[in-house]
């Protein structure tokens, strides 16, 4: 019988492969809410604006690879394991090609991050350089950050306060208490994404060395955390309506609810490869979530 034609990846659909594009709504999400908060006070910089979200994807992208790299080097991803294919360790892209893939996008994000720090100054200069250490240290150095349970409060702390509140700030020069109510449902729409990741590689990681939240407190704690977030997503929602704004198009993302109805009935019924989709739909949820948050904010 002849053999089924596998389609080996070219260079250019590994390093997009590498990229993880399901997981980028992560970078787009909190520079789509900051815009929208900047633009509700008259502030918004459509130029800024831009340049903040192609920082935010690179340092997002320089991350992947970072991880990519350091998960094949650490001997955590295995050629069998659940999650999609991870380019170093199929040997699409080689460990020094990958090292460079690194420098290059972390180089490309600082050097168009000092227009921002033109702009922004100092605060802005530390933001930049701050996230871009972190992004390493989130598997790389001596102590990563994903490997000993803080990969967590890395991402909301990265994604969902700094990026949202950062966004704002560099657009009006100012940060304001409903620029860091609405950075919370950001920062948890968004953990959750990793959250998924983890759960599923769950048995993975514990063998690998790899200390996750969900290794470490078990996975029953994973689905709890899961669905923390998500109510706290919506629950955010009434305090920013009765704080600051009296507006009724505020709960537009309400209407994403059955998502997360749908969602939360997966990760406790769905296992292993499965689960792939749902931390494809849990990105998507968040992207979601935020253009009816931006669409309320402004409308």
């Amino acid at each position: 019988m002849l053999e089924a034609n596998v389609h080996t990846p070219t260079k250019i659909e590994s390093w997009l492969l590498a990229s993880r594009p399901k997981t980028l709504p992560a970078a787009i999400v909190p520079v789509l809410i900051g815009s929208a908060l900047a633009y509700s006070d008259g502030s918004f910089q459509v130029f800024t604006a831009i340049i903040t979200l192609i920082c935010s994807l690179l340092i997002q992208i320089a991350t992947n690879f970072t991880n990519d790299l350091y998960d094949f080097l650490k001997g955590t991803d295995k050629k069998d394991r659940s999650g999609p294919t991870r380019v170093v360790t199929a040997g699409l892209i080689t460990p020094t090609e990958m090292k460079y893939g690194v420098i290059l996008t972390f180089g490309l994000s600082f050097i168009l991050g000092l227009y921002l720090v033109s702009i922004g100054g100092w605060l802005i200069l530390l933001i930049g350089v701050i996230s871009i250490l972190a992004g390493f240290a989130y598997t790389a150095g001596p102590y990563p950050l994903a490997y000993n349970g803080l990969g967590d409060i890395f991402v909301f702390i990265f994604f969902g306060l700094i990026g949202t509140v950062g966004t704002y700030y560099v657009q009006t020069q100012q940060i304001s208490p409903l620029a860091f109510w609405s950075s919370i449902p950001v920062g948890a729409l968004i953990t959750n994404i990793l959250v998924v990741n983890n759960y599923r590689d769950t048995d993975e990681d514990r063998l690998s060395g790899k200390r996750t939240l969900s290794v470490i407190f078990g996975k029953r704690f994973a689905r709890l955390q899961y669905v923390f977030f998500m109510i706290i997503s919506y629950l955010i929602l009434v305090v920013v309506y009765f704080t600051f704004k009296q507006e009724v198009w505020i709960f537009l993302p309400v209407l994403t609810f059955p998502v997360s109805l749908k969602l939360i009935k997966m990760i406790y019924t769905l296992e292993g490869k499965e689960l792939n989709s749902t931390l494809a739909l849990t990105a998507k949820l968040s992207a979601m979530y935020a253009v009816l948050f931006s669409i309320g904010i402004l409308l």
